[in-house]
């Protein structure tokens, strides 16, 4: 069962890596997934290179992309967040991408309750019908930011269904983001994407982590990726686990072919 951890790769575990190379590392790695992003500059899809190249390099490959990471801000609807919706859904469809990731506020605005809730509500309803007819999964990512305008999966899951939306939205389980949210539920069910990375700074609290102190899963993470990706999986989640980190040190790595190699073989043995 531990051999058959269905992973993936996010291309922010290679951010220096033009599309082609970030491919060749994942095929590299006998990883078939990858997600990747709208954030890297002088890269796919920032670099202006379009949706019919990144599919064709995917085939070349013989890689799934699972999803384009992300429309931010997605919870503060307006006539600008439609436009980006509207092009990165467009793209997603094109390229061959299964699935867009949602990512909310995350400014310390919005986050209020009634407010945060109805925002939410609003904006899944209007990102539905434009899902639907691209047939592209929406993958709602709270994050567990004390700033951020939602953190709860829960909370999620709830207004998904609210606007039965169960067949076109999923959610992501991070468990960088799970662990800061001290939120105990995990929605296996509900859930179409998880992202790892861990922590190993011994000397930070909790409520001080953030995006540069991510790195690679290994001995010491705090955590405890492992334990996550078992209950996970024992609640019935079969999906792929996608290596996103964020620090510095791992986007450096002069071989990280060999570094997330290691990672995978250490959640191999654990999880």
């Amino acid at each position: 069962m531990t051999a058959a951890l269905p992973f993936a790769l996010n291309h922010m575990a290679a951010p220096a890596l033009p599309l082609d190379a970030f491919f060749a590392l994942a095929a590299s790695l006998g990883i078939s997934m990858v997600e990747i992003r709208n954030d890297i500059a002088g890269n796919a899809i920032l670099d202006g290179t379009n949706s019919q190249q990144v599919k064709a390099l995917a085939e070349k490959y013989g890689l799934t992309i699972i999803s384009i990471n992300a429309l931010q801000r997605f919870n503060e609807w307006n006539e600008t967040r439609a436009d980006e919706a509207h092009e990165l859904i467009t793209y997603a469809r094109d390229c061959g991408a299964k699935a867009l990731v949602l990512v909310p506020v995350n400014d310390g605005s919005g986050k209020e309750d009634r407010v945060r809730q109805a925002n939410l509500r609003q904006a899944l309803s209007a990102l539905k019908p434009m899902l639907d007819t691209a047939a592209i999964i929406g993958l709602v990512e709270p994050l567990g930011f004390e700033v951020c305008s939602l953190r709860s999966k829960a909370e999620a899951a709830e207004a998904i269904r609210e606007i039965s939306g169960e067949g076109t939205f999923r959610l992501v389980h991070d468990t960088f983001h799970h662990h800061l949210s001290g939120e105990d539920r995990f929605l296996a069910d509900m859930t179409g994407l998880v992202h790892v990375s861990g922590v190993a700074d011994g000397n930070l609290a909790v409520a001080d982590m953030r995006d540069p102190d991510r790195v690679l899963i290994g001995a010491g993470d705090r955590l405890d990726n492992e334990g996550q990706i078992r209950r996970l999986r024992a609640e019935g989640y079969a999906g792929p686990l996608s290596f996103e980190p964020f620090a510095p040190s791992v986007h450096e790595l002069a071989d990280p072919a060999n570094a997330l190699r290691e990672s995978m073989n250490y959640l191999r043995v654990r999880s």
